[in-house]
């Protein structure tokens, strides 16, 4: 589990196919002295599990189902966000973080404002009925607040109904990577877990089992 709270930015060192997987290996700005092998690590909030390391970086292996649904960070060169698993001793300070990536979001426009940046993004296919204004995104792996929505119940009607906006902070941007987005760039996006459970009650209302005999 983790909080969506960037805790270094690294880079994309090697890549590797390897027994029908790709074998990744990544550079922290800062290797973590007490790394495991196993553990788990958010890289762009996708959630992958430490399968090595040396004294200057990391491997995890991505499967063809993780490649197929993620964003194309994995190429030589891309820099990742990366933030480890949560302790029962650290601060929450986003939001409950699965690492279990939805889809890819679309960057369509960054426009600066006042100490800020206002980023309009469009979520992919199943993803919009989850973005409420003021709710929680995961937006490679940083969780951010969205702002407005369009479609029905949004803040805006000038945004189609798959269309969202967050405002970046001069930190955020500078911690992340954030700050390389621009239109056409694809983002990883992970929807608010309670809303999807919320949805599947909802629906799984009235059914019950067949009864065995």
């Amino acid at each position: 589990m983790f909080t969506g709270i960037i805790e270094q930015v690294g880079r994309v060192a090697h890549t590797e196919e390897k027994n029908g997987h790709l074998t990744v290996t990544i550079q922290p700005a800062q290797l973590w002295p007490d790394l495991h092998l196993g553990e788990s690590i958010a890289v762009s909030g996708t959630c992958l599990t430490v399968t090595g390391w040396d004294e200057t970086g990391f491997t995890v292996d991505l499967s063809h189902e993780t490649l197929a649904k993620t964003a194309p960070h994995w190429h030589s060169g891309a820099a990742v966000n990366l933030e480890r698993a949560m302790t029962a001793q650290a601060r929450f300070g986003g939001h409950i973080v699965s690492g279990h990536v939805d889809g890819v979001a679309e960057v369509l426009r960054v426009d600066a404002q006042p100490g800020a940046y206002t980023m309009t993004l469009r979520a992919s296919a199943g993803l919009a009925r989850y973005l409420v204004p003021k709710g929680s995104v995961t937006a490679d792996g940083v969780s951010l607040t969205v702002v407005d929505v369009g479609g029905p119940a949004g803040s805006r009607a000038d945004l189609a109904p798959d269309e969202f906006t967050l405002w970046l902070v001069p930190h955020t941007l500078e911690v992340t990577t954030l700050h390389t987005w621009v239109p056409g760039t694809p983002v990883n996006l992970e929807a608010d877990q309670l809303a999807k459970y919320v949805e599947r009650l909802l629906l799984m209302r009235g059914w019950a089992p067949e009864a065995t005999v």
